[in-house]
C-alpha cells in the first residue's frame, strides 16, 4: 500500500465539473494498493498517518498532528501509484491490485478513517477525477507499507 500525503490549506475533487469532496486544512491522501495488501496492513497505515506530527507549532517546529490542528482528510484512490516505468516509455500497472479488490480495501481504508478520526471527504473509486489543492508548505510524504511494515 502506498499513500502520498500532502498537507493542504484546502483540497477538492470533482467529477464532470461537480465537486464531490472538499476540505480545508488537513491531508490530501492519494492511495494505491498492491498484491499482499490486506485489512491489517490498511489499519496500520491509517494509524501511522493519523499520528504523524507534520504541522508546525507556534515556534514553526514540525510538531503537531492532524488532530492538533483540527484538520480534515480528503482521500482519493490512485492506482497509478503502482506504475512501473522501468525500461519503457509507457508505464505498466501490473503491480496495482485488481480494481475489485482495490475498491474493497479503499472502502475499508475510508471506514477506518471515519471510525478513528471522522473528518473525511473522498473521491469516487475508479472515476475520472479532477483534484485541486493548495498545498501547505509544501509538505509531502510517501508512505509505503513495504518500507514501514515488511
Amino acid at each position: 500500500m502506498r499513500i502520498v500525503l500532502t498537507t493542504v490549506d484546502e483540497a477538492s475533487v470533482s467529477i464532470k465539473g461537480k465537486k464531490v469532496g472538499a476540505i480545508n486544512k488537513g491531508y490530501l491522501l492519494l492511495v494505491g494498493f498492491t498484491f499482499g495488501d490486506n485489512e491489517e496492513l490498511v489499519s496500520k497505515m491509517v494509524d501511522k498517518f493519523l499520528n504523524l506530527r507534520v504541522f508546525p507549532d507556534e515556534h514553526d517546529k514540525i510538531n503537531l498532528s492532524l488532530s492538533d490542528v483540527g484538520g480534515s482528510i480528503l482521500s482519493v484512490s490512485q492506482f497509478t501509484l503502482y506504475a512501473n516505468a522501468k525500461g519503457s516509455r509507457r508505464p505498466s500497472f501490473t503491480d496495482a491490485l485488481s480494481p475489485m479488490e482495490a475498491e474493497r480495501l479503499y472502502n475499508y481504508f475510508n471506514k477506518c478513517i471515519e471510525e478513528r478520526y471522522g473528518k473525511l471527504a473522498t473521491g469516487v473509486f475508479g472515476a475520472d477525477m479532477k483534484v485541486e489543492s493548495i498545498n501547505d508548505g509544501p509538505f509531502t510524504l510517501i508512505l509505503d507499507s513495504k518500507e514501514l511494515y515488511q
